[in-house]
Parts: C-alpha cells; structure tokens; sequence
C-alpha cells in the first residue's frame, strides 16, 4: 500500500478477518450487546482461580483515518452484502457516512489513495454500496451496486436511499465528529451534518465523473438486518477517526476509553473491561504495544480485581491523573526487634500504617497509599534445621497480617533474607501468598549467603542472573494467575551487593521493579549512598528507608520528599 502503512495485527498471529463466529451478515440476531456485572475486589482479596481464562484475542490497530476504517473492518468482519463508502477527507461525507451506517448496521470505508477499498469490497462479498460525496467508481468492484447520495444529505434523501428512518439534524463542530458518532443511536439515528452547513436534499446534481457507472445504479438498498457484535469490546486512548467508530456504532461494538494505553492503569478502565467481559478486544492508537501485550493486559483488567489505591498498576503514569506512592512499616509480626512493624499487634499495625501515609498526603498530589513490609524468612545465625541461615516464617504465620492488610487497603511486600538458600526457592515457598493481588515481593542481597559465610561476619551478595530468575518466575506467576502488577523491591545500601546490576531484566509487564536505598546514620552519608547507588542504575523506581534509631537525624516527611527523585516507596524501620 502506498502512503502511510497500515498496522493491524493480531495476538492469533496472521491478520484478524473475523473475530467474531456469528458476526458475518444475513443474521437476524439484533439484541442489544450482553455485559456481565463489575467484578470487584472481596475485602478479603482471596487468589483467583489456578487456571484462569486465557487472555482474549486482541487486535491494535493504528494508521491515518482511511486505514483505520479499513482495519476496523478486515479486524471484525467476516462478510457484509452492504457498505458504506465516502471520501476520505471530506467531513461533511463521512458524517452522512456515519449516520447511515448505523441505521443499516453497515461497515463504514474511505476511498482514498493507498487504500484498497475494492479488494475490501470483494472480501466481504459486498452487493451494494451506499456511496456518500465524491467517489469515482474506481473504488467499486464492477459486481457491487451503488446508491448514491450526496454529502451533507437530509433525512428524506437518506430514507430514500436506505428505506429506513432518521431523526433530526445535528450541527457537529469541528473536532466533535467522534463524540457525535458515539453518540448515534438506532432507530432513526440523527441526520450528522458539519456545524455551520445546510442538510442537501436528494436531487442536488452530481459531478458525472464520480457519479456511479451506467447499470450499476439501484435507488435504495435492499432490506438487511442489522448485526449485534457482541463479545468485542473496542478499546481507545484519544478520540477513534470518525469513521471506525461509525463502525463500531452501526455493529453495536462498546467503547472503553483507556488513557495511557493501558486498560489496568486506571480504576474507571479496569472495571469498563470488567463489566464488558470481552471475548475479544480491538484497541485504537500506538500507545497500546504490541496485541500480544494488550491480550494479556485486558485478561488482567477482565478480572475486576484492583489493587489498594486503585487500578492494577503499581505506580500507573497516565496524563492529567494521580500516581501512586508507598509509605510502608518494615519488620516481622510478633517481633519488635526487627523494626516497627512488630512493635503491636495487627490491628494497631495496620493503624500506625495508615498514620504514617497520613503524614505524606498532603506533600504531593499523588495517591499515597500506605503498606507493610513483612519480613517471610529471617536471617539467622546458625544453620537451622535445612543448613540454610534462614528461619522461614509459615504462611499460617504471616495470613493474618497479609489478610488484614488487603481488607484495609493496604500494599503488602514479603521481604526475603533466604541465608545460603537461593531467592527463587525461597519465594516459591510463599506462593500462596504472592497470588493475592495485593501482594508483593522483595530480596534482601544483604543476607544473601555464599556457601561458606556467616550473617554479620560478611554482608551478603546476589548475581544478578538470580535476581532477573526471580523476576521472570514472579512475573510468570502474575501472568498465568491474571494478578495486577505487582512491585518487585531490591534492597541495596552497596554497589557490591548486586553483581552486574546493569543488566537487571526490567522488561516484564507484570512486574514494577524498585531499588530500595537502606542506607542508615547520618543524613550526608545516607545521600551519598543514595547518589552513588543511583549512579549508572538501570530503569527502576526508587525507595528510601528511615531508620527510627540509626538515622542522625531521621528525616520527617516533607524531608524526605525533598529527596530528589522523590521516593516512590517510604519504609520505617
């Protein structure tokens, strides 16, 4: 094709030419689109199934507005006996165009150079074109029929040319085409002209050199019903062309606006892709990747299932809208020793939790949303029963917290100190846990042993071939359970204590990977480690810890948020 490539692809592989089983024309299947209840979050988030739904197919398509309304059509249609076809730039056309499909349940098409809108014809085994404005017959096979009318056409030509009825006439502004499209409704959809410009009666004269050719002409389209697409669910960051959604509209397809490309990012995304249910979804623009991403991104987003502060994102950036930042407590239950977190029982845990985000809330403008960093397996300094260093705490220990925590809204990290045990054998063992959506995980390369050391005789290390191990395994868990993100934490207070830290994987969509800075003691120290540890860092977000005790002084909140990045994550220990 010339001009600009079209790119409609597909995560099934070759090109979608029918989504859809029972999309193809001739059937009288009219309803209105079915749409299952929102799925919403338990206030006790429980794992979801073990062999969830595979994600749906999913189709991006992206392109200027004649390709689009081509790929809308190769992406959701298997055959249609009727099109419509107009000029592509010619806006009073394409807004007849609009109006007319919808009230036929007809696919909209743009004639335009690079466009092959005779082989779309063909493929659909179309008989008739409705053919709106300017279109020399170039764009018509020589077996389909045109019926013309003009651009800008009133309701009496349109009826006249369709057999069915149209409402009133409504101005469309410039730049409303879409919003005006998506706003259409069958029976008698309105008659949509250009602000500013007068309805064209039947009889206004044509140019004969793009009037349709002599014995191809018909007066109205034959009767045909509509068809109700349901199961698709069309996804869009910014207004679809006019056209596709004029398509959309006519088959009944739902509109989901997504900003940022990505139907987790946000709570109203999250729970339009739930109640939808789809079966298979088409999405509108660049920002939505590859449809391999986007399929599993939408499996996600189908569950309903949001995580504390909303969305399935852990620190989503979308224009115009909040982010989100963490304030946690760090330590064990039932021990003070190893921090704050185990100071009191679980009830006045999660509430010191909640005060300590309190304090943040009005710093920035972002969500804050408070959390707790359970330590799973301690550091020990003896061998224990598995020759590990490792005293691992059961997950019968830990529900109680973890449970409470998601009730209240709060983010949970399972913090490993695994001792000679390596981190991916450690975190299989709270897999039960880590398939709660509001869970989390972090390694301490701190007390990550070698086979002939001892807690506080070295300080532990990790290459870095473990970390991205551990990565890749939590990231296929979220996948294949359909979990919202979740935050992947590397505790580091030395350059050393993560080897090859440069080629740290950061390229799983499941995972939010953050760099948590423990330096302690005094606060020019502590800059000093958290400039040199950010110093060549790869892509990762950023978290700081301030140490009740060991920090002279210890930083209050606005403080700390005059750390530059400012910390994603805040952990008091």
């Amino acid at each position: 094709m010339g001009g600009a490539r079209l790119r409609a692809t597909t995560v099934t592989g070759a090109l979608v030419v029918a989504l859809l089983a029972g999309c193809s024309w001739g059937t009288a299947d009219v309803a209105t689109p079915s749409t299952s209840p929102a799925v919403t979050a338990s206030p006790t988030p429980e794992p979801l199934s073990a062999t969830p739904a595979g994600p749906p197919p999913a189709s991006v398509v992206t392109g200027d507005d004649p390709q689009v309304a081509l790929a809308t059509s190769v992406a959701l249609l298997e055959s249609a006996p009727v099109v419509v076809l107009a000029a592509a730039g010619d806006a009073g056309a394409v807004l007849t165009a609009a109006s007319a499909a919808v009230a036929t349940g007809a696919p909209v098409l743009l004639a335009a150079d690079g466009v092959d809108v005779a082989a779309e014809l063909t493929r659909l085994r179309a008989q008739h074109a409705l053919v709106v404005g300017e279109v020399t017959t170039e764009a018509l096979p020589a077996d389909v029929a045109a019926v013309a009318v003009p651009a800008g056409a009133d309701a009496d030509a349109l009826t006249q040319a369709t057999g069915v009825p149209f409402g009133d006439v409504t101005p469309v502004p410039a730049g409303g085409e879409t919003a005006a499209v998506r706003a259409l409704t069958r029976p008698a959809p309105a008659v949509l002209v250009p602000e500013g410009q007068a309805p064209a009666p039947a009889d206004v004269p044509s140019d004969p050199s793009v009037a349709p050719a002599p014995g191809d002409v018909a007066t109205t389209l034959p009767p045909t019903a509509p068809v109700v697409a349901t199961g698709v669910l069309a996804l869009a960051d910014g207004a679809v062309p006019a056209a596709a959604a004029a398509t959309l509209r006519a088959l009944g397809v739902p509109v989901a606006d997504v900003p940022g490309g990505d139907p987790r990012a946000t709570s109203g995304a999250v729970q339009a892709v739930a109640a939808a249910a789809p079966t298979s979804v088409i999405a509108f623009g660049e920002t939505f990747g590859t449809p391999e991403i986007l399929a599993a991104r939408t499996a996600t987003a189908r569950t309903g299932v949001e995580l504390p502060g909303g969305g399935q994102v852990v620190f989503p950036a979308v224009a115009g809208q909040p982010g989100k930042r963490y304030v946690a407590l760090y330590g064990t239950p039932g021990s003070g020793a190893l921090g704050v977190l185990g100071e009191q029982d679980v009830p006045a845990t999660l509430t010191r939790a909640a005060q300590h985000a309190d304090l943040y809330r009005g710093l920035t403008a972002d969500t804050v949303v408070p959390a707790v960093e359970i330590i799973a397996s301690i550091a020990s300094a003896g061998p224990e029963d598995d020759g590990t260093y490792s005293r691992k705490r059961s997950v019968d220990d830990l529900r109680p917290l973890v449970d409470a925590a998601g009730a209240a809204g709060q983010y949970v990290l399972l913090d490993l100190q695994p001792g000679r045990q390596d981190f991916v054998t450690q975190a299989r063992a709270y897999t039960e846990l880590l398939e709660l959506p509001h869970v989390g995980l972090a390694l301490d390369p701190e007390w990550r042993l070698a086979p002939d050391q001892v807690h506080l005789r070295q300080i532990g290390s990790v290459g870095i071939d473990e970390v991205n191990a551990t990565a890749a395994w939590l990231a296929q868990l979220t996948r294949d359970r359909n979990l919202p993100q979740k935050m992947f934490v590397l505790h580091q207070f030395s350059l050393r204590m993560i080897s090859d830290r440069e080629r740290l994987d950061t390229s799983h969509d499941e995972l939010a990977p953050l760099i948590h800075v423990d330096g302690q003691g005094g606060q020019p120290a502590k800059a000093g480690t958290w400039a040199a540890l950010r110093n060549g860092a790869p892509n990762v977000h950023w978290g700081w810890k301030n140490f009740y005790d060991e920090d002279v002084p210890m930083l209050d909140p606005a403080q700390t948020y005059q750390v530059q990045p400012v910390p994603d994550l805040v952990t008091y220990q």
